[in-house]
């Protein structure tokens, strides 16, 4: 492999499972009738969307974080005559003055959380900017998205973020809604999750019960998209919704109460719904087996090690035998 080679290679990140998984929602929806199961917030950014992939332009999408900024850039990318070359994103935080000459060859690169770019990379960036665009020369160079979560004006204000450079990048500016705001469409995504998940994991997707997406609608989702997807996907892996949803449900009533304000995401819920399934698992195999710590760790397909570890987890680590 070539010095450039390498350097675009370890410096340019693939785009994770979690992710691909919500581009393939917006990619199947696009494909059937985007109007048929987006609603009306999101049609109106397809509709921006389907003219930036015809220009050369930087755009810049402010959103939460989850809310799925990387996924319209690859979506922008995807409706492009770009779409055969790679689609790559950087994390600003680890990128180098240097990296800018891997990266600016072809293809689209989305830049996650511009606003953590160095002094040094936000001046190469500036310089490198009108090159891009304008490219007189017949030949194509990559194409550059930036994206953001905070607030890069008052970043701007406190020095922290180059106002020219801000100016430059956000001439166009898409702002994507949080999921909260767009209720209409997570039946959508729960569905493409539930699908998703239990395809990988080789079981039956589920029905979630009219209680459950009573909870689901309801919920504000500080975590938008990826909090949604990691709930939908403890469903599927506990393989029982009541199992799920009790912890679930309880950490949400948790974040109901809370006076401080405080917020207890998804994640955080569906990882104790996790440990509570775990543990009801690893007590009923220790029962069928008469407390006989080997022979439940063999069952449960775990080292003895591990087994005794997460005995200890819950109180039970001076319990069972060992023959």
């Amino acid at each position: 492999m070539s010095n450039s080679a390498h350097d675009q290679a370890t410096f340019l990140q693939g785009v994770g499972a979690g992710m691909r998984a919500v581009e393939a929602v917006i990619r199947e929806l696009a494909q059937s009738n985007v109007t048929q199961g987006v609603g009306a917030g999101m049609r109106a950014v397809e509709a921006v969307i389907r003219e930036l992939a015809q220009s050369n332009v930087t755009v810049l999408l402010l959103a939460e974080a989850g809310a799925g900024k990387r996924t319209v850039a690859r979506y922008i990318h995807e409706s492009s005559v770009r779409s055969a070359e790679p689609f790559c994103f950087a994390a600003c935080a680890g990128v180098t003055p240097q990296d800018f000459s891997g990266m600016s060859r072809n293809g689209t690169v989305f830049l996650e959380e511009i606003g953590d770019l160095s002094s040094g990379c936000q001046a190469v960036l500036l310089d490198l900017l009108p090159q891009l665009e304008t490219n007189g020369n017949g030949s194509r160079r990559a194409r550059f998205i930036g994206g953001s979560a905070r607030n890069l004006e008052a970043d701007v204000k406190q020095g922290r973020f180059r106002e020219d450079l801000y100016y430059r990048i956000s001439g166009v500016c898409l702002r994507l809604p949080p999921l909260r705001q767009r209720k209409e469409d997570i039946p959508c995504f729960v569905n493409f999750f539930l699908a998703k998940y239990a395809h990988d994991f080789g079981r039956p997707a589920p029905v979630l019960s009219a209680a459950t997406q009573k909870l689901f609608n309801e919920y504000s989702w500080p975590g938008n998209i990826r909090e949604l997807e990691d709930a939908a996907k403890a469903i599927v892996v506990l393989g029982d919704e009541s199992v799920a949803m009790d912890g679930l449900r309880a950490m949400l009533m948790k974040s109901d109460r809370s006076d401080n304000g405080e917020q207890v995401s998804l994640k955080q819920a569906s990882r104790a719904a996790s440990r509570q399934a775990e543990k009801e698992l690893i007590l009923r195999v220790l029962n069928r087996t008469r407390w006989n710590r080997r022979r439940a760790a063999q069952e449960l397909q775990i080292s003895y090690k591990a087994l005794l570890y997460k005995l200890k987890q819950i109180g039970y680590g001076e319990l069972g035998t060992v023959i």
